[in-house]
């Protein structure tokens, strides 16, 4: 049977619920482009079921910040989907501020161990700091998924070598966390 892993590129196009912008990007289209690249290489692998939560770069979820981030977990939901990986940049008025983190809702959680996994996989791969895994209960979609849910910061858009690399190679970061994912499933 298939491991059904749900992909949620954050952000929409526009607004509502548009995402960071820094050198010259916007994170809507930097996730938009790694979701894609994550999705071909599980689909690829045989062992998975993917889901997008924007299939194409125009794909709006939502009508509002809060309808957004519902429809993106109740799709999770009813699909069935066994884990939620949130795509997302970071943003900081520091721009040397840099790296890969993600956030889990409880420590010691599926959740928490697996982006564990793929943040020590996208720092390896990319060459970028790990910021490590924190714990962030005040997140929808972490809080409201049935199924273990990671939000991963992919890098900071507001740093001119973060953003180039995953500008530039997106690939890289879709690698990262294939690895990770992999890892974690002993796959």
């Amino acid at each position: 049977m298939a491991i059904k892993v749900y992909i949620d590129q954050g952000h929409n196009p526009v607004n509502p619920n548009a995402g960071a912008e820094g050198n010259g990007l916007r994170e809507q289209d930097v996730v938009y482009r790694i979701g894609q690249e994550l999705a071909t290489l599980l689909r690829q692998n045989g062992n998975f079921e993917v889901r997008l939560s924007r299939p194409t770069a125009t794909t709006q979820v939502g009508n509002s910040l809060s309808d957004s981030l519902r429809t993106r977990v109740s799709d999770a939901n009813s699909w069935g989907a066994d884990y939620f990986l949130s795509l997302h940049t970071n943003a900081s008025d520091i721009t040397a501020a840099s790296g890969v983190e993600a956030y889990a809702y409880r420590r010691g959680s599926q959740a928490f161990i697996l982006g564990d996994h793929i943040v020590r996989s996208i720092s390896a791969v990319t060459g970028l700091p790990n910021r490590g895994m924190k714990v962030r209960t005040n997140l929808y979609v972490l809080r409201r998924t049935a199924m273990p849910a990671v939000l991963i910061e992919l890098g900071f858009i507001t740093n001119p070598g973060d953003a180039a690399l995953m500008s530039q190679q997106p690939e890289l970061f879709a690698q990262g966390i294939y690895r990770g994912l992999l890892e974690y499933l002993d796959l």
